[in-house]
């Protein structure tokens, strides 16, 4: 199956200069726990529930601090073309829990979960994921931040 076929296409955006207050508030609008940073159309960030909770409140910084400054600035993304299988294995090896998805022109289309994965494939390969995800350490852990 193509990432196409299981991913959200809705996607909702924030920009560097948005607050974590901000994003915070349009996930839980839309019951989600990261968000694509754009800027200048451009993927330049993801932020995600956890880094507002570990690298923002644990750390004493303010609700009007600035996306930047707690935002993962490396993109990592898969293509709406690829086989659910590999990116469900590269999520599991790189340990994140979501992808933006972008089209073979680098446009964004959509962003890829765990949970989409669970709702659209085999139960083997996303607790294979969610396995390799959990372990801890890698370079996307919060404490290497």
């Amino acid at each position: 199956m193509k990432v196409s076929k299981c991913m959200t296409r809705d996607v909702q955006l924030v920009t560097p200069t948005q607050t974590i207050r901000d994003a915070a508030r349009l996930m839980v609008e839309l019951d989600a726990g990261s968000l694509p940073v754009q800027q200048d159309d451009r993927l330049v960030g993801m932020i995600t529930d956890r880094d507002i909770a570990v690298r923002a409140v644990a750390q004493g910084k303010s609700p009007d601090t600035l996306v930047r400054e707690v935002m993962s600035d490396e993109v990592l993304y898969c293509f709406e073309d690829q086989e659910i299988g590999d990116v469900a294995r590269n999520m599991g090896d790189v340990k994140v829990r979501r992808l933006p998805v972008v089209n073979r022109d680098k446009r964004l289309v959509g962003i890829i979960s765990i949970g989409d994965l669970a709702l659209k494939e085999e139960e083997a390969l996303t607790g294979s994921a969610v396995a390799n995800i959990s372990k801890h350490g890698g370079r996307h852990s919060q404490a290497t931040h």
